[in-house]
């Protein structure tokens, strides 16, 4: 059964534009309180980033919430990942993040994590929705939902945060540059790295409800990798609007993405013989992952592009590691989803027991070139459907004969065709994908 309003990441639009509404999110918190409630006494967690629309979208979904005689527990500002955490700790049966991550503030979303920290199951996912297409009502009065705040989040996530490294690491006589994209992030982010002794030069930790992802974090890196050089810093670490995805520049500004991250610590986790089967990326990982991989006899496999296709695959198998190279990168061996400032906490680890520089131990993987293509399309057909367009990519294919690979898909949070093309020869790969662009662009008109 296909779903109406979940994406591959929740549900995520506009500000404004339905469903990205006030109203429609209080039937929201309505249809999840009352699909949660049917499971049990229900405690749900709201978490949100620093977007201006947060505001607005979590006194609508609290109000639902509590219609369906579900009690809520607010967390104010804070990365997802973290919701995951807390909604395990404190047992609550949901949690609900309001953000639409690594887009601009005029875009919000809600995800929902289960009470295991997990992404939600398909059948409550259906649940809700067909909920949504229900009449709302109101429990009588004396069952309505509570609604409280939790004043020590921060704290509890900073600790656990800590925690997935020994206790007697120390990261003094390390610089780091941490840029938080004016989001989730900005206050627990730069806490975490200065408790385990690093200097922190910390950039883009002063949210104003519409500076989220604002030419800076993990999508606009530029910002950071100047900090790094004028710091003289050891290493700069991007993250996005809700913490769960995290890029990284050497000393030298050179980019680390989330493919190099994820090698380094599988490579560590490896040498440790503590990495517990191989590791999961997707269809966009490089070519190069999987190579150097393949050199440490490390399995590798590609899901679906998406951190639940990740995380399905990380369960279905029993690994631990796994990731995008967009940089959400999945540590089953500490936390239950993508989280950022976990990730970059067993990347410095790993530097730390290599005695190595952040440039130095990302040679060993050598990334074949790819070009990313973004193709903005009206939301009609599929252009990636098109007889022209698969024509064309079997063409491209068989021209690189063996030598690279090729790959068009619709995002699921935009309405983009992202056309990829790699290969071992950079020209090449730069023309046959702006030749594939050009052509979704026109079968788009």
């Amino acid at each position: 059964m296909s779903k109406k309003y979940f994406g591959t990441d929740g549900i995520r639009g506009r500000v404004g534009v339905y469903p990205i509404t006030p109203d429609f999110m209080l039937k929201l918190g309505w249809a999840a309180g009352m699909a949660f409630r049917s499971m049990g006494a229900c405690r749900v967690l709201v978490g949100k980033d620093t977007r201006i629309s947060g505001y607005m979208f979590e006194s609508a979904l609290e109000a639902g919430l509590s219609a369906a005689g579900a009690d809520v527990m607010l967390l104010g500002p804070m990365p997802t990942p973290a919701i995951a955490y807390l909604t395990r700790t404190f047992h609550a049966e949901a949690g609900i993040v309001i953000s639409a991550s690594h887009n601009p503030h005029d875009d919000n979303g809600i995800k929902f994590f289960s009470g295991e920290g997990t992404k939600l199951p398909d059948e409550v996912e259906l649940m809700i929705e067909e909920l949504l297409d229900a009449p709302m009502t109101v429990v009588e009065s004396s069952k309505l939902g509570k609604v409280s705040r939790i004043n020590d989040a921060s704290g509890r996530y900073i600790e656990f945060c800590k925690s997935s490294v020994p206790s007697s690491t120390s990261f003094a006589g390390l610089k780091i540059v941490v840029d938080c994209a004016h989001g989730a992030t900005y206050k627990v982010a730069p806490s975490v790295f200065r408790e385990l002794g690093a200097e922190v030069v910390v950039l883009s930790a002063q949210p104003n409800g519409l500076n989220i992802n604002d030419n800076c974090g993990s999508t606009h890196m530029g910002q950071l990798q100047a900090a790094v050089l004028a710091e003289h810093a050891d290493l700069g670490i991007a993250f996005d609007g809700d913490g769960d995805r995290v890029l990284m520049v050497d000393h030298t500004g050179a980019i680390v993405d989330g493919d190099e991250l994820l090698f380094i610590i599988a490579r560590d986790l490896h040498a440790r013989n503590k990495l517990q089967g191989g590791v999961v990326g997707t269809l966009m990982s490089n070519l190069g992952l999987e190579l150097a991989l393949a050199d440490l006899g490390i399995p590798f496999v590609r899901a679906n592009v998406g951190d639940r296709y990740v995380i399905a695959e990380l369960l279905e198998r029993q690994w631990l590691v796994g990731g995008e190279n967009s940089g959400h990168i999945v540590c089953f061996q500490h936390t239950t989803t993508g989280d950022a400032i976990i990730a970059a906490l067993q990347v410095l680890m790993a530097l730390k027991r290599r005695d190595e520089g952040l440039a130095q131990s990302r040679q060993t993987l050598r990334k074949c070139p790819q070009i990313l293509v973004n193709v903005r399309f009206g939301g009609g057909a599929n252009p990636v459907e098109h007889p022209a367009v698969k024509e064309a990519c079997a063409r491209v294919t068989t021209a690189m004969a063996g030598r690279g690979r090729v790959l068009l898909r619709k995002s699921g949070t935009e309405p983009l065709v992202r056309v990829m093309v790699e290969g071992d020869d950079e020209a090449q790969v730069r023309g046959y994908a702006d030749e594939l662009a050009k052509l979704v662009a026109e079968v788009s008109a």
